[in-house]
């Protein structure tokens, strides 16, 4: 909550890469966090991508979050930075995206909320999906970490433990939730691996 009790702002985009479904079960986790207010912006490859790979309608997704903007909208709350955010979290973010938000190509509104993010100085995070990544993909990347953008590719972690896909994203939910000050419970930090290294 913000000092006035307030729940605080955070922008959740959703880019025309494979991998939604971790953005739906992200907004299922956040819907039962007062303290949260989600706020949406989905593509029109975004939608294209539900349809293919999920059973979810876009009035379905939509109902989990808190605030939806259409991505055309681009006198949305969230295109200026005087409408207070905690930040951005896009998931999944496509090459295209991830493209347009190294160049300040801001076309559409998820595009727009990341640069407002970028010149307010809030976290702006990117899970990129794309296998292989080409040289092009990497430069942009990189160009984006050095910009400021915190990369948090959705890489299967084993320290955690987690057998199931559903474990696995929440691994990557949690990680990215972290670089906002949001805990995530499902979430298994690494303990160190119990053994008493030596020294000589």
């Amino acid at each position: 909550m913000t000092r006035d009790g307030q729940p605080r702002r955070l922008i959740i985009g959703i880019s025309g890469a494979s991998g939604v479904v971790m953005a739906a079960r992200l907004l299922r986790a956040l819907r039962g966090r007062p303290e949260i207010e989600t706020q949406l912006v989905a593509t029109d490859g975004a939608w294209e991508n539900f349809r293919a790979e999920t059973a979810l309608t876009r009035a379905e997704v939509e109902a989990l979050a808190d605030v939806c903007y259409d991505s055309h909208d681009l006198a949305a709350p969230i295109a200026s930075g005087t409408y207070e955010t905690l930040g951005m979290l896009v998931l999944p973010c496509s090459m295209k995206t991830l493209a347009g938000l190294v160049t300040g190509y801001s076309d559409n509104l998820l595009l727009r909320a990341g640069d407002v993010c970028l010149k307010e100085g809030r976290p702006l995070v990117l899970v990129p999906r794309e296998t292989p990544l080409s040289r092009l993909h990497l430069r942009n990347l990189k160009e984006a970490a050095d910009l400021g953008m915190t990369i948090v590719p959705p890489m299967l972690s084993f320290y955690s433990g987690a057998t199931t896909v559903e474990q696995q994203v929440d691994q990557i939910l949690g990680k990215a939730l972290r670089f906002f000050g949001i805990d995530y419970a499902p979430f298994v930090t690494w303990q160190g691996s119990g053994r008493q290294d030596m020294m000589h």
